[in-house]
């Protein structure tokens, strides 16, 4: 299995169980790690043959800023199975982190783990 990695992707999102969290978008970081064969890609150097980074980044943007979550676990849920499901990915790994969100915290998050 072969992995595209994204590090320290920062989203703007509204993201939190109180309303008043929810009421401007804040900073979220994503770390992803999506499972997809490359032995096409690699013959063919060409874009269509694997997943293009920029698209995904663009389109986690895209729905982070239409969508609003309570929960990290949820909007966790909803990142994985837009890459499974548009990028037509093996698996995804995600680590979603809300830093500064507690005092003396640097950040609070999950991992998950979702395959096709």
């Amino acid at each position: 299995m072969d992995t595209i990695f994204l590090e320290q992707v920062k989203v703007q999102t509204k993201l939190g169980v109180p309303d008043w969290e929810r009421t401007v978008p804040q900073t979220i970081i994503l770390d992803i790690e999506i499972g997809y064969d490359f032995t096409h890609a690699c013959r063919t150097d060409a874009i269509e043959d694997t997943i293009d980074y920029g698209r995904v980044v663009a389109r986690i943007r895209e729905t982070l800023a239409e969508h609003s979550f309570k929960l990290v676990e949820a909007l966790g849920e909803h990142v994985c199975q837009l890459i499974l499901q548009e990028f037509k990915a093996q698996n995804v790994q995600l680590k979603v982190s809300k830093p500064g969100i507690l005092p003396g915290l640097k950040a609070l998050g999950i991992s998950i783990y979702r395959s096709a």
